[in-house]
């Protein structure tokens, strides 16, 4: 019995692009309420192969990204614009951060006087938040600033408790 050649090539073929691909499947994600923010698609194109060490996936989602395999960082554009916050604030790369540790080992951080704003969750059991955040700290740059930035206590007002006037 002689096999045709035609099916044979197309399942060869087949097989060998799934092989490249990896058979990585596609990250599913929900975008965020303000995906369609013109910003968003300034931050989305310039978003790195890499973050740390891990390898970008494709995402389901709007104005999304993730990376690893298990994910390990995800990133939402058009997040809530934070305002002002008694939420531990860092600065990485002159881009200010918004911390939440209330799931830790996995924070979320959000990008803090800049609009659109971004959440990018990271997973720290598999890779480093702060080369994360450098690595994505120039996408992130194409946002607008919008005047809010971290204090540090040194830079606050104290208020005087008998007068009531800062101090």
């Amino acid at each position: 019995m002689r096999i045709a050649r035609v099916p044979v090539a197309a399942a060869v073929a087949v097989a060998l692009a799934a092989s490249l691909s990896g058979c990585t499947p596609i990250v599913a994600m929900d975008p965020a309420d303000d995906a369609n923010n013109p910003g968003c698609a300034d931050v989305i194109v310039r978003l790195p192969d890499t973050v740390g060490d891990q390898q970008r996936r494709q995402t389901n989602a709007q104005a999304t990204g993730a990376w690893g395999d298990p994910v390990s960082v995800l990133l939402y554009c058009g997040v809530e614009v934070p305002s002002a916050s008694t939420t531990r604030c860092i600065e990485i790369d002159g881009i200010f951060w918004l911390v939440d540790g209330d799931d830790a080992p996995s924070y979320i951080l959000t990008s803090y006087g800049r609009e659109p704003a971004v959440d990018v969750v990271i997973d720290t059991e598999k890779v480093g938040s702060t080369p994360v955040l450098m690595d994505l700290q120039r996408a992130v740059s194409y946002t607008t600033p919008n005047g809010h930035e971290c204090t540090d206590l040194d830079d606050a007002d104290i208020i005087d408790s008998d007068s009531g006037l800062g101090g």
